[in-house]
Order: C-alpha cells, then structure tokens, then sequence
C-alpha cells in the first residue's frame, strides 16, 4: 500500500512536471516567435481594391496626413496603397533598423510607369531595381561622377554662375533706381534660383552653357525639364491597381511617353554633341570638361559584362536625367525656403550676415573655401533642411526578402514609406519642433549632421539607396546663399510674414512665389 501511494505520487509529480516544462516550452517558444508572427497595426480607413489612396489623395499634403496617423498607430503600422502593402515608419530608432539591420532587405525600388517610360526602363540608377546593374551605376557615380575631390572641380563654374546671377540683379537694380527713383526693388526670388540652379547643372553636365545670342534652346530646356519633374510625381493609378493601365487615367502614361522622346532627343544631342565635336584633351584644356565627358571616359575603360543591361548611350543619359531630378528641385527649393525663413526671421538674418562680414569681410566675395568658417549660415541651411525637406516622405523603397522592423513580421515585396517630416519634428528629439532655431545645431544638436548616419535628421536618406549628391548639394546651396545675404540688404515686401504653406510633387514646394524687396549691401566694384 505504500509503495502503491509512493509510486502514485511520483506519477502526479512527473506528470505535473512535464506538463509545467510543456507549457513553459510553449510560452518562450511563443515570446521567441511573436516578433515573427506579429504583423504591425494597420491603419483604420481602407476602401476595398484602392486601400487609403483616397486618404492620400485629399486636400491635406501625405506627410501630414502619415503624421496624424503616427499620432494614432504609432511610429510603425501599415497602409493599403491599391494592390499593395506599404509599411510607414516615423520614428529615428526604427529608421535605424530598416536602414542598418535591414538594409538589403529593402534594397530595391518600388516598380512605376514614370521610371519605366521616361527612366529608360529602370535604368536611372536611384530607381533602379537592386542588383548588378544599380552597383555598378551607382559605384561609378558615387566615386567617379559625385566624389568631394569632382564637386571641387566643379568650384568655377558655380561660383561663376553665382556671379554672373547676382550681376544681373545688380544691373536691374542700377536700372530700377534710374527709371523709380528708389533705393529697393521688388524681384520674384524662387524663379531666380531656379534659373540659376538650371544653368549651374547645365554646365556641369554638358561642360558649357546655354548660348547667350538664343535664349529659345534655354527656354525649351526649361520648359521640358520642368514638365519631367512634374510627370515623374504624378500620381498614375495604375501603379497602384495595374489592371487600370488599359485606361490611362490622367493621361499620364501618354505624356510620359512623349516626355521620353522629348528628353532623348536633348540629351542624346548633347551626347553625340561631345562625342563627334570635342576630343577630351580639347575640353580639357579649355576648361569644359562635363559630367558626360567624364562619364564617356569612365565607360571606355570598363567592359561589357560590367553594365550587361543596357549600352554606353543609354547609361550616360540616364546618368543625366538622375542628376537633374536630384540637383534641380532640391536644391532651388532649399534655397526658397531658407531665405523665406530668413525674411520671417530678420534677426537671424542679420547675424547671418554679420557672420559673414567677420569671417570674409565686404572687401571680396565670399568663396566656398569660405563656407567651413560659417557655422551660423550652416546652422541655418541644416534648419532648413530639418524644416522644409526637399522630401518629406522618402522615395520608397521595396523589401526583397521577409524582415523583421520593430519586433514585427514584415514580408517580402513591402513597401518602406520613412515620414522624414514626422521624424524632423519629434518633440522628444528637437526642443520647440515647429520652431526655425538654427541655434540649435550650434549647442545640443551641433554634432548632428545629415549624412545618414544621425537618424534624427534624414533630409537625405540612409543606407545604401541614400543620395549620393550631398557634397555638390551642400556646396550649390551655401555658396549661393552666403552670396545673396553678404551682397544684398534683403526685405519682405510685406508687413504680413511670408506664406510657407507648401505644395506637393515630386518635392515640397512653396505655393506661393517669394518676393524680396533689396538693394546692394557692397560697394558698386564689387558687382
């Protein structure tokens, strides 16, 4: 009897104790597992087959309406764009994850009919699909096309630019004074710097400028280029719902193929352009020498089974299309909202330029060897940038492979939307966020730059789909912007402060024209 109870005892225990190592297996089993089976929150408004497009499509601007929705879901969570599933990220620590951890994960780009018409089938190398291809674009660009040491090269001919720009203006202001009798005059600034940047990209690319004696090639240029920016942020329904391709609503898909025709013809003009006029050493020597010249060089001295995907021809003109999308909007568009900011901020304004005359004096013109000595101006350009990005929502990217982001499960073929706007405006990483304080980056923040690496401030993404523009971005903008405010008195127009309400495209645009009221803040020699 007692070894009857000893053994029914020790049969109790055993089983109790199994059945506790089970569960406990199944429980740890279940917390290893929950980061891969657990699917972020989606957001609440999805319309079946269009998702929360028309949420997208309203009258409020994306960015702010993924903000709002950040404040509800959460720095990660889920949205329906038609047929596909895209993941919206508004938090620096998981931007982190996505541009460290799973940075090849999202390695690629989404597919869209604007890349596909006027890209030359994906063949412009920031929406490129990952792969061979893109590496090899994107490593000869990065080292041969956009390295510090080629941005350097490149001095003269923006300082040139600036120059020549600024004299214009001065002489308009000669002439206005002459025929108004008055010290200031009135100038429209956005297509200034617009112009401006155009003509610098020009010649950086091409190795010359328009011709002075036909202003009609310039105009058309222009005219074309804005309109491919325009088209490649348009939205085409039918990259969302591809059955709807058929119909071509809008009518986009119509205009961008005319649109490629448009721009093959001007920039494989330019191309034969330099290969049949021009020998190297005689661009060279005369100082033209181009991003297609350098392009043509580079492309002559590696194989075939380097780029296998598409000829020499289509490689440098895509090449060319890239550099305009990139350098055009963005960076006449950060000069727009830098100076509106500065007009609204007169104070700021004039330290800027007292900066400005401490380290460079009103004896000379500033340089862009001058620009390291400038911390205050570059503390404004970082404001800016953290204020007004070029690209409030980041281009997207597309995950190649399941991941895991934030503890969740995110499968392969998800789109990554990064709400840059929402992560600039963090009010546990920035003091008074909506606030214009360049003086932030002279104390707290004055370590934080925005090459990728500090996740707070992304104005030019991350990882290995980042721009690689940087150096001649920082450098168009500060020397064009230190050599308004040192060789102008600048003033709004208005007693009312300059509208910032924005418009939205393939960039974040100012809705309204910036006008400035100015006169010389030099000596009339040095115009």
């Amino acid at each position: 009897m007692e070894f009857h109870l000893s053994f029914s005892t020790i049969v109790a225990t055993s089983f109790s104790v199994i059945v506790a190592l089970f569960l406990l297996h199944s429980l740890n089993r279940k917390k290893a597992n929950r980061g891969k089976n657990q699917k972020p929150p989606q957001a609440q408004g999805a319309w079946p087959i269009i998702g929360h497009l028309h949420l997208l499509r309203g009258s409020q601007l994306p960015h702010y309406v993924l903000g709002d929705m950040a404040d509800k879901y959460g720095p990660i969570f889920t949205i329906k764009l038609g047929y596909h599933q895209a993941l919206v990220v508004s938090n620096g620590s998981i931007a982190k994850e996505c541009f460290t951890t799973n940075d090849k994960a999202f390695a690629t780009r989404p597919k869209a009919e604007a890349t596909k018409l006027m890209g030359y089938n994906y063949a412009m190398f920031g929406f490129a699909t990952y792969g061979d291809y893109w590496r090899q674009a994107r490593k000869m660009i990065t080292l041969e096309v956009l390295s510090q040491r080629r941005v350097e090269t490149f001095a003269h001919i923006r300082a040139s630019e600036v120059r020549v720009s600024i004299k214009d203006i001065y002489d308009r202001w000669v002439l206005n004074k002459m025929s108004e009798n008055s010290e200031m005059m009135k100038i429209e600034m956005s297509q200034w710097f617009g112009n401006l940047v155009v003509n610098i990209m020009v010649r950086i690319i091409r190795g010359k400028t328009f011709s002075p004696h036909d202003d009609q090639e310039r105009v058309r240029f222009q005219t074309v280029v804005k309109k491919f920016i325009e088209l490649m942020g348009a939205f085409v329904v039918s990259d969302f719902i591809p059955y709807l391709k058929c119909f071509d609503m809008g009518g986009y898909i119509k205009e961008m193929k005319k649109m490629a025709i448009d721009l093959d013809n001007i920039f494989g003009g330019w191309l034969q352009e330099h290969k049949t006029i021009k020998s190297f050493t005689q661009q060279h020597e005369s100082n033209q020498l181009g991003f297609i010249d350098v392009l043509i060089s580079i492309l002559q001295g590696v194989s075939k089974e380097e780029f296998r995907d598409f000829d020499d021809d289509t490689i440098i003109k895509s090449a060319c299309k890239q550099l305009l999308i990139a350098g055009l909007d963005t960076t006449s568009g950060t000069l727009t909202w830098a100076l509106s900011l500065l007009l609204n901020h007169p104070k700021t304004l004039e330290i800027a330029q007292n900066e400005i005359d401490e380290h460079v004096g009103r004896e000379r013109l500033v340089e862009e060897s001058d620009l390291k000595n400038l911390v205050y101006l570059n503390a404004i350009i970082k404001e800016t940038l953290r204020l007004y990005t070029a690209a409030p929502l980041s281009i997207p990217h597309e995950s190649i492979e399941d991941c895991i982001v934030g503890g969740y499960n995110i499968p392969k073929g998800t789109r990554l939307v990064v709400n840059v706007y929402k992560m600039h405006r963090d009010p546990n990483i920035w003091s008074d966020p909506l606030e214009f304080r360049p003086e932030r980056f002279l104390t707290r923040h004055k370590d934080i730059d925005f090459r990728g690496k500090h996740y707070e401030l992304l104005p030019f993404g991350s990882g290995r789909r980042m721009c690689p523009g940087i150096p001649f971005a920082l450098q168009a903008v500060g020397l064009t912007l230190a050599s308004f405010i040192q060789q102008f008195v600048l003033k709004n127009p208005s007693n009312e402060p300059i509208d910032m309400s924005e418009t939205s495209g393939l960039t974040i645009s100012k809705s309204t024209p910036l006008e400035v009221l100015l006169a010389p803040r030099l000596a009339s020699n040095m115009y």
